[in-house]
């Protein structure tokens, strides 16, 4: 751990320091915020689609991704501490597939913008694993139809 977190912790232990002086939204926080909201967007496209090939294609990545996300979570914290900030965006509701495609090429994008900031390989790697189920899910709803 670093000297200003080891700092940080203590001043906040004494009462010295609250907790939103402590941890501001970072990046961290807002790839987190995007792919935890992205769990709520492709449960609703999933539940509106009438193709039963992205039915089953979104449901695997709402399935699969809250673990990813818990441990890439539980990794950062484990390192730097508790983070706060976390948002919400507002739900869509299905229109197309090209919308659903489109979400998740978009999603992709800001995640691989967002994850520059972090420089810890082991987390890195786990946000390799969100990525990876984006891109298998882009392909599964772009090809087998």
């Amino acid at each position: 751990m670093d000297l200003k977190n080891t700092v940080e912790k203590e001043m906040k232990k004494r009462g010295l320091l609250e907790q939103s002086d402590l941890t501001k939204p970072t990046s961290f926080v807002e790839i987190i915020s995007k792919l935890r909201f992205s769990i709520e967007q492709t449960q609703v496209y999933h539940w509106q689609s009438q193709r039963f090939s992205e039915h089953k294609a979104l449901n695997k990545y709402y399935n699969d991704l809250p673990d990813i996300l818990d441990g890439i979570v539980e990794s950062y914290q484990g390192k730097y501490g508790i983070q706060i900030g976390y948002k919400m965006f507002e739900l869509k509701d299905y229109s197309n597939s090209d919308e659903v495609v489109n979400f998740l090429k978009k999603l992709n994008d800001d995640i691989e913008t967002l994850r520059k900031s972090i420089n810890e390989s082991y987390i890195q790697n786990q946000i390799d694993n969100a990525i990876q189920l984006i891109q298998s899910t882009i392909y599964k709803l772009e090809n087998l139809n």
